[in-house]
């Protein structure tokens, strides 16, 4: 693992956005077992979607990502594409129910 200010050369950079790609990728996969977990409890009304969830974990990655010098806005462009996937496989498994 190397800082990027230490790559040399774009195989050495290459090399290591490689390396995150595939943390990221496996970071994701776990958070989706959290989903695939959600739906089940989401089918008693006590534990239905509640509307100010979304808006909390947008606002805490926003937050995280300010702190670590990621764009912020990137940061919450892609937590709503990966909420909304998770809301359309919740909401599609309850359908089926």
């Amino acid at each position: 693992m190397k800082k990027a200010t230490d790559c040399a050369n774009m195989t050495e950079v290459r090399t290591e956005i490689d390396r995150v790609d595939s943390a990221l990728v496996q970071l994701l996969a776990e958070r989706w077992t959290y989903v695939d977990r959600a739906w089940v409890f989401k089918r008693s009304p006590d534990e239905a979607s509640v509307p100010w969830r979304n808006r909390d974990v947008i606002d805490k990655v926003k937050s995280r990502a300010s702190e670590t010098g990621l764009p912020p806005e990137m940061a919450e462009a892609l937590w709503r594409l990966i909420i909304g996937w998770g809301i359309q496989y919740e909401e599609e498994r309850l359908r089926e129910e």
